[in-house]
């Protein structure tokens, strides 16, 4: 009787010391990656930006909360939000609160498809089949029926308020101490709300600097932003993998980006030119798969110094 169970047994306690672990534990395990970008003009002070991304917040997560309270004790020069805070229709008052100390910094932010739509109950499953057949998002799919709609509005009015500004399919800028920093950003393209078209051109004359920013990393924005010059893009949605195998990485990214470069810094080069690409890990999970494994939810503090 032991020989014929004790196996199968025993794989089923290991899975789930592990589910254990990554729901109990891991995914409210927050981490603050530190990084270092040469992108800034010779003689420039350096700038400490924080990206949050994908925060995915679900009512009642107050220790989610508290540690992105705690981040404005960082002290960043500005902030980059780059989009997926819901994963409740009711979470717009708490996503507020929580980021209500960052809104005292300077700020630019995207929308991603969850502050859009609520998400649905689906096979983790299907993230590989779709990735073995090319499909991501509505790039590939059919689009979305019956999808619960997100009051996004809200939150886009409390970040107005603030004064950080919104990016979707538009430039921005923000001045800083005597600096003017410009941005182009796109609405998400993981559901075909990205045109390209209208902010065309590269970075703008009489900008001190010129970043890109987008939720999802699709090819097609990051080969876009680089042949327009743009230094550095910053981009969230991938979660890291979210559930990754240890000392090999992520199966996949929801995109149609490798997954090499599914969270960090890396470079992307598209005509002749290169560009730095920052994926941000983000910092929840969809609340339908409160888990993560080798992969710890983040924000980011990146130091802009000049370039090399």
């Amino acid at each position: 009787m032991r020989a014929r169970f004790g196996v199968p047994l025993g794989i089923t306690a290991v899975g789930a010391a592990g589910l254990a672990y990554a729901a109990g534990f891991e995914a409210r395990s927050f981490r603050l990656r530190r990084l270092t970008v040469p992108v800034l003009p010779r003689g420039m002070r350096p700038l400490r930006v924080l990206q949050l991304s994908d925060i995915h917040m679900v009512s009642g997560q107050r220790k989610k909360r508290a540690w992105l309270q705690s981040l404005a004790g960082l002290r960043p020069d500005f902030i980059v939000n780059t989009g997926d805070n819901l994963s409740d229709p009711d979470g717009v008052p708490e996503v507020v609160d929580a980021l209500g100390p960052l809104m005292e910094f300077p700020g630019v932010y995207v929308f991603g498809s969850n502050d859009y739509y609520g998400p649905k109950l689906r096979n983790p499953a299907r993230y590989l089949l779709e990735k073995a057949q090319g499909r991501h998002g509505l790039n590939g799919n059919a689009p979305a029926v019956g999808a619960v709609h997100n009051p996004w509005e809200g939150l886009r009015d409390a970040f107005d308020a603030a004064g950080w500004v919104g990016l979707s399919n538009t430039r921005g800028r923000l001045k800083l101490d005597g600096y003017e920093l410009a941005f182009t950003g796109l609405d998400d393209p993981h559901i075909k709300r990205d045109r390209y078209e209208e902010v065309a051109g590269g970075p703008e004359t009489g900008a001190d600097l010129s970043l890109a920013v987008v939720h999802a990393p699709y090819l097609r924005t990051l080969d876009a932003f680089t042949a327009d010059g743009y230094p550095l893009i910053l981009a969230g949605h991938t979660h890291g993998g979210q559930l990754c195998i240890p000392f090999y990485g992520a199966l996949v990214t929801n995109c149609d980006l490798d997954t090499d470069r599914v969270k960090g810094l890396s470079t992307h080069r598209a005509d002749g030119k290169v560009s730095y690409l920052h994926v941000s890990a983000g910092c929840g999970t969809n609340r339908y798969t409160p888990v993560r494994f080798a992969c710890p939810p983040e924000a980011t503090l990146l130091t802009l110094t000049a370039r090399d």
